[in-house]
């Protein structure tokens, strides 16, 4: 029977004690800005794919897939979640990875190269998203001032509206008590003339006379 790929990591001592195995080759750290170097930048996905998309979306739209191997940096970090290592100290876990690729026939550059091209892929995406949200935030602030300055406008036109017609109000008062003080001047003239002849004047002087009183005819 093959071993399993955790079989590959660690070696206990009659102590009971981890052994670390060799490091094949540089390690990761020393590797990672190298191998990022010589990437191209993450290329544009020609089929964008919607906002909110799935990290999956976005790996297609890049044109990211596993490898044949099917080594990928989603599949080392479940390696070192697994329950044979995810204990171990940070070093045994490191050099038990390595040693599982060089089993595996699978070059950590491969490693580090997948998983920059994902970052990239990400970075590109949360670019084209965030000016999407600015030009969106442009395009509406744009148009909120548009619809605040027809709101003055209509908000001027209005408040203009209801000045003259206070201001026709106000007018026609105005002639309205001229023409009252006239006419409490006229029944002054009236009552005057009339209070020559009768007793009780039934002359209204200042308010009108209510309808329903009753006319009252000249003394004798």
């Amino acid at each position: 029977m093959s071993k399993k790929w955790y079989n590959y990591f660690v070696s206990v001592d009659e102590a009971g004690q981890p052994q670390t195995p060799p490091e094949p080759g540089r390690s990761a750290a020393q590797t990672v800005a190298d191998i990022a170097a010589t990437l191209s930048p993450a290329p544009s996905p020609t089929n964008q794919p919607p906002p909110g998309a799935s990290f999956e979306e976005i790996y297609n739209a890049a044109e990211i897939h596993p490898p044949q191997h099917g080594y990928t940096i989603y599949k080392i970090a479940d390696m070192l979640q697994s329950e044979h290592i995810r204990n171990l100290p940070a070093d045994v876990k490191r050099s038990s990875i390595l040693l599982a690729l060089d089993a595996a026939g699978v070059k950590l550059q491969d490693i580090i190269e997948d998983a920059v091209r994902r970052d990239r892929a990400l970075d590109t995406f949360e670019r084209v998203q965030q000016k999407a949200v600015e030009d969106l935030e442009k395009r509406k602030t744009e148009e909120n001032t548009q619809i605040q300055t027809e709101l003055d406008r209509l908000v001027s036109e209005h408040r203009a509206r209801m000045q003259a017609n206070s201001d026709t109000v106000a007018k026609e008062k105005d002639r309205f008590f001229g023409w009252r003080l006239q006419k409490q001047q006229e029944e002054q003239k009236i009552a005057d003339t009339v209070s020559h002849f009768v007793t009780e004047n039934p002359i209204t002087r200042g308010q009108p006379a209510a309808s329903s009183a009753p006319e009252k005819g000249p003394a004798k």
